[in-house]
């Protein structure tokens, strides 16, 4: 008979809690964050690390954070969309955000981030814009 591995049912949930929580894609020296959970104090640390990473050694102009795959940002994340748009400003650089659902749009709005930040319904938007 065949032995049995005791796996923990959450396996999956694990990995994806030690690893980063985003997916990362350059486009036309735009980096474009789409994130796979909530930007929280959970995350925000290597979602940040991450990014800088690429931002200093892509030469990243824009940066665009795509919430479609997430639903709750908290004052960490808006420490992390700040320091992004820091570090691209200088440059002439923008930040823009997509696929914001209506908690995470009443952060932004409340917060007074659309004051600095651009909105978009999609990334192919942010993008087009940006290259224009």
């Amino acid at each position: 008979m065949e032995k049995k591995e005791n796996k923990p049912k959450n396996m999956s949930i694990l990995q994806l809690r030690e690893g980063v929580k985003a997916d990362f894609e350059i486009i036309n020296k735009c980096l474009v964050i789409k994130l796979m959970e909530e930007l929280d104090h959970h995350n925000a640390l290597t979602i940040r690390e991450q990014s800088d990473k690429l931002i200093s050694g892509k030469n990243i102009k824009d940066i665009i954070f795509d919430f479609t795959g997430s639903d709750f940002m908290d004052s960490s994340g808006i420490g992390v969309i700040m320091g992004r748009y820091k570090k691209v400003i200088f440059t002439g650089g923008k930040v823009a955000v997509t696929g914001v659902n209506q908690g995470v749009d009443r952060i932004f709005r409340l917060s007074g981030l659309y004051k600095i930040i651009h909105k978009f319904d999609t990334i192919e938007e942010a993008v087009k814009e940006f290259n224009s």
